[in-house]
């Protein structure tokens, strides 16, 4: 079964579980950002059973023709997802989608080096503020990932990290290009290796990355202290899902694999292993408690409030988006 999916997303454990279950071999392919896979889909890349996007993906996918419809007698477990997280607007009924994570995208950081120098990491002006950035020139990274970047500097300047308002999107233009010269790198593939040898100090990242990299530098015995944390200007939070494509060789294998991590201690895994919140009901049971005090993994009522979940953007503020971003990368 060919999975294409994003790296850390499902851990190795569970997928020899699964191997061992259906007696067949999974063949995974990654990608780093949902435009990228966007990008190689709609290129016409073939030979995937599963395909795991972020939701505000599968509204073009479906557009394009590029999904099947989930068979729900196939699959049974779908009962145990979290009403909250069925039936979007982004796929109304589950027609093709079955949410297995969620992740906030967040500040990772050097407990230790940023406490010597008093900056605060609650705040997006670890990333965004020039005065703050003068201080760790060179020790920043930011997710090499549009969506992402563009929406948290949205968010530290008071909007939606939806908005779809030219003035409000030049603005955090603005924002990340006054920025950029003292961020180290976009670096989607290997910030948590970097923060975690202490190469970099702070990472805009996603929590289950960060959980990874703070786990890491624990098992590493490092010196110092790797931790995370939400904003105070709120964060996105965006839920991925798997869904079967079009012409995947193995549609009974893609709706075995779908079942086997809707059931609740597998679900669970995703949690325990790499640190994702989760948006199946079944799985809390199976949960560690220690994870369920975490705000990024399982945020209480108010600091949900804060949490904006990615939404699919329209075709003009889609490409408004994509120049922004070949400026921001290009055009310095």
């Amino acid at each position: 079964m060919h999975l294409f999916n994003w790296n850390n997303a499902v851990s190795s454990d569970t997928i020899k579980r699964f191997e061992a279950e259906c007696k067949c071999t999974v063949q995974e392919t990654y990608y780093g950002s949902m435009e990228e896979a966007l990008a190689k889909l709609t290129a016409g890349a073939k030979g995937f059973d599963v395909i795991g996007p972020s939701n505000y993906g599968i509204p073009p996918l479906a557009k394009l023709g590029l999904l099947q419809p989930l068979d729900k007698s196939k699959l049974p477990n779908i009962r145990n997802l979290n009403p909250a997280f069925a039936n979007t607007p982004l796929d109304p009924n589950n027609r093709y989608s079955a949410p297995y994570d969620f992740t906030v995208t967040l500040v990772g950081y050097n407990a230790d080096k940023l406490k010597s120098l008093g900056i605060d990491p609650s705040s997006w002006a670890v990333v965004f503020d020039p005065k703050v950035l003068a201080r760790i020139k060179g020790k920043v990274t930011v997710l090499d990932d549009p969506r992402e970047v563009i929406a948290a500097a949205l968010r530290y300047n008071g909007y939606s990290a939806n908005s779809q308002k030219p003035e409000e999107l030049k603005k955090a233009v603005a924002t990340i290009k006054a920025a950029k010269p003292y961020w180290a790198a976009f670096n989607s593939q290997s910030y948590i290796k970097e923060l975690t040898l202490g190469n970099i100090w702070v990472a805009l990242g996603y929590s289950n990355d960060l959980f990874q990299a703070k786990q890491d530098a624990v098992k590493a015995k490092r010196a110092f202290k790797v931790d995370y944390t939400l904003q105070k200007e709120g964060n996105g939070m965006t839920a991925d899902s798997f869904v079967i494509h079009k012409s995947a060789p193995r549609p009974d294998l893609a709706h075995q694999f779908i079942n086997f991590m809707l059931d609740g201690k597998n679900a669970a895994g995703i949690t325990n292993n790499i640190g994702a919140g989760n948006p199946n009901a079944a799985a809390k049971p199976f949960i560690n408690k220690e994870l369920l005090a975490v705000p990024a993994i399982n945020p209480n009522a108010d600091q949900v409030k804060q949490l904006e979940q990615l939404s699919d953007l329209d075709a003009t503020t889609r490409r408004a988006w994509n120049r922004a971003w070949t400026d921001i990368k290009v055009g310095g």
